[in-house]
C-alpha cells in the first residue's frame, strides 16, 4: 500500500476511535447495547476496508 492509502486508513480509524470515545463517555452505563453498537459499528466500518485493501494486496 502507498502512503496515501495507509494516511487515510489512519484517519478512519482516528474517527471511528473517536466517536467510539463520545459514545461510550455519553452513555449513564456501560451495557450490552453500548458495546454491541461499538462493535457493530467496529464491522461496518472495518470489514469492507480490509476485503479492499488488504485482501487486494494478497492477489
Amino acid at each position: 500500500m502507498d502512503k496515501y492509502k495507509i494516511f487515510r486508513l489512519t484517519c478512519i480509524f482516528l474517527l471511528w476511535i473517536g466517536l467510539c470515545y463520545i459514545v461510550i463517555s455519553s452513555a449513564k452505563q456501560i451495557d450490552f447495547y453500548v458495546i454491541f453498537a461499538v462493535v457493530a459499528s467496529g464491522i461496518i466500518v472495518f470489514v469492507p476496508l480490509y476485503k479492499r485493501y488488504v485482501r487486494e494486496k494478497k492477489k
